[in-house]
């Protein structure tokens, strides 16, 4: 790992934290041995005590110890001055992580000058602008802020600190400066097509790989909880306008984003009742109840389908399920006393057909 942190991490302020280290003291008898050897791993070009430095920031950083990491870095620069190592891309790494530890420590300023020698040393670095525009932005220079945000999006657009960090600038931007905010930014500089090219073709590590999966995750839900919401809007808009047909289309769209929601079932059912499809709102129903089995809706709408169906007795029963679930339901009332009548007709149309059985005479017959 090159740096602690990923491409697209908040780096928000947070207050120094020092704990006390194993290193240079005498280890507790019986106690288990630290394990250092992240301290002997490769770093770039720079010689092992010098890369044994880096690497002992990294760790401190990763475990919130910045102000221990910020001179273990520090030590790290002055060495290279000292041994007269030219290599920019280490040097541009250092002054980089340095600058995330001032981020962190609250020292906008000096991780502002950090950020810059780093990106005299390899323009167009998109770790040290990251962390610069958040400073820039903590000091409330949004217009400073804002160009590097963007510089950022032209070298890696799946950046997601970098998005929400324009969009809270913008806000920032238009309240200050009024519609005309555009007009009094800095020039924001073009990224060559090379450089976009360079760190497209550089390979990921496993952490950034994994925090980029998560951003398109959230992405896709996201969109597809637009889409969703769009769809169900449409559907509602459908049915007061009686277009029930084109309604439990855009009902259907929803169930295949989210096949769970029971009103989805509820609502297409209605548009069934409407289209006198009643075993497909019957159906529905069904589902609904699965999901939610006091739904006093899919009740209703259930018992309308069984009217449809001329089913009238489970038409009854559910009907008194939604009196019992709220008896002040008073369309449920009504339709229960309408579908008691159709209930007793069927039942005497019923007898009325059925075939009348001849009574047969007993005879009894007397043993002498």
């Amino acid at each position: 790992n090159e740096n602690p942190r990923t491409p697209g991490a908040s780096e928000k302020g947070v207050a120094n934290g020092r704990q006390n280290s194993p290193a240079g003291g005498q280890e507790e008898q019986g106690s288990p041995a630290v394990d250092t050897s992240y301290l002997d791993a490769p770093a770039g070009a720079l010689p092992p005590h010098l890369a044994r430095l880096k690497n002992e920031g990294n760790h401190l950083f990763k475990h919130g110890q910045f102000g221990d990491a910020l001179e273990k870095y520090t030590q790290a620069i002055d060495g290279c001055a000292e041994a007269g190592i030219d290599s920019p891309e280490d040097l541009c790494i250092l002054y980089s992580n340095r600058a995330a530890c001032y981020l962190k420590d609250g020292s906008s300023t000096d991780c502002i000058q950090d950020c810059t020698k780093a990106l005299e040393l390899q323009p167009y670095s998109l770790k040290p602008l990251l962390r610069r525009a958040m400073a820039y932005e903590s000091l409330e220079r949004y217009r400073k802020a804002y160009v590097d945000f963007k510089t950022v999006l032209q070298i890696d657009t799946g950046v997601q600190a970098a998005h929400d960090g324009v969009h809270r600038i913008t806000k920032m931007l238009i309240e200050q400066d009024g519609p005309g905010w555009r007009e009094k930014l800095p020039e924001i500089p073009v990224v060559p097509l090379s450089v976009q090219q360079q760190h497209r073709d550089k390979p990921v590590s496993a952490e950034v790989a994994q925090a980029r999966a998560a951003r398109a995750a959230q992405e896709e839900a996201r969109r597809k909880e637009a889409s969703f919401t769009l769809l169900k809007r449409e559907g509602n808009d459908l049915v007061k306008k009686g277009q029930f047909q084109e309604a439990q289309q855009k009902y259907s769209e929803c169930l295949t984003i989210k096949p769970e929601e029971c009103a989805l079932y509820t609502n297409r059912a209605i548009c069934f009742l409407k289209l006198n499809l009643f075993e497909e709102a019957k159906q529905d129903c069904d589902s609904a109840l699965q999901l939610e089995p006091a739904n006093k809706k899919a009740f209703y709408r259930r018992a309308l389908a069984h009217k449809g169906l001329r089913d009238y007795l489970s038409a009854s029963s559910d009907l008194q399920e939604v009196l019992q679930l709220d008896p002040n339901v008073r369309e449920a009332e009504q339709e229960l006393e309408v579908v008691t009548v159709l209930l007793r007709q069927s039942l005497l149309d019923n007898t009325a057909h059925t075939p009348r059985v001849k009574k047969l005479t007993q005879i009894h017959t007397h043993i002498q």
